[in-house]
């Protein structure tokens, strides 16, 4: 490994690519089409499904969440480990794998708070709000994590070259170091996802994500809803709900 790849590098975004997808609006449909039509169900993978937005719709409103199960989605995330904390929370219908400091030495990316980022938080816990940083805010921010993550990797490869082995080492990484990881899901799984960790107006239930995991599950949406249209759609319509 060279010199320059031991250079920390700083960034403010977060990455995420769909790798690999079975999934579609019509899925929904022959999914929910079993119970009324037992075998008969086969012909909807052959239909429209625009003639069936009215079903999609009925089952958003009502809540039948199975038939959104019955599809799958894997993405690549880069992000700092303090979004993958977060975003582990989440069980049900997802599976994980992530990239691991015991196994590969840990390249030196850290997350700094773009400009836009608002810092300052105003109000009691349940009742709070972020609002804008001043630039001098953000110049003390920016420079304190970057200070701070030079030093500890320096000292993460000052362990390694001792001879430290790696899951030792890691210890003094801090939880502003990207990683990576796939995340598979289902359309039902993302829906609860997405209702927990955007905030939109439209939504029946207030969400107050952290603004990082909230970059990742825009991105995850905007790929999920050209999959799926007329699921999203519904989603949107429904108070952005998961069935």
């Amino acid at each position: 490994m060279s010199d320059d790849d031991l250079t920390p590098a700083f960034r403010s975004d977060v990455t995420v690519d769909l790798v690999r997808s079975a999934a579609a609006d019509s899925d929904v449909v022959w999914a929910a089409r079993v119970s009324t039509a037992g075998e008969q169900s086969l012909e909807a993978l052959q239909q429209d499904p625009e003639k069936s937005k009215g079903l999609i719709n009925y089952l958003m409103r009502d809540r039948h969440g199975t038939p959104f199960e019955h599809n799958s989605m894997t993405f690549f995330i880069s992000a700092p480990i303090f979004v993958f904390r977060e975003f582990h929370r989440h069980r049900s219908g997802w599976s994980y794998n992530e990239e691991s400091g015991r196994y590969r030495e840990l390249q030196p990316v850290f997350y700094v708070p773009a400009a836009e980022r608002k810092l300052v938080q105003q109000g009691k816990p349940g009742r709070y709000e972020f609002v804008e940083g001043t630039p001098e805010q953000h110049k003390v921010t920016v420079e304190a994590m970057e200070d701070s993550y030079r030093k500890s990797y320096e000292s993460y490869r000052e362990m390694l070259t001792a001879g430290v082995a790696r899951e030792v080492a890691r210890a003094v990484l801090p939880v502003g170091l990207f990683s990576s990881m796939y995340a598979t899901c289902n359309a039902r799984s993302l829906m609860h996802f997405l209702s927990l960790r955007t905030k939109r107006e439209n939504s029946a239930v207030p969400s107050f994500p952290q603004r990082e995991i909230e970059m990742v599950a825009e991105q995850m949406e905007r790929q999920w809803a050209e999959l799926m249209p007329l699921t999203h759609a519904a989603f949107e319509k429904h108070g952005r709900v998961a069935p």
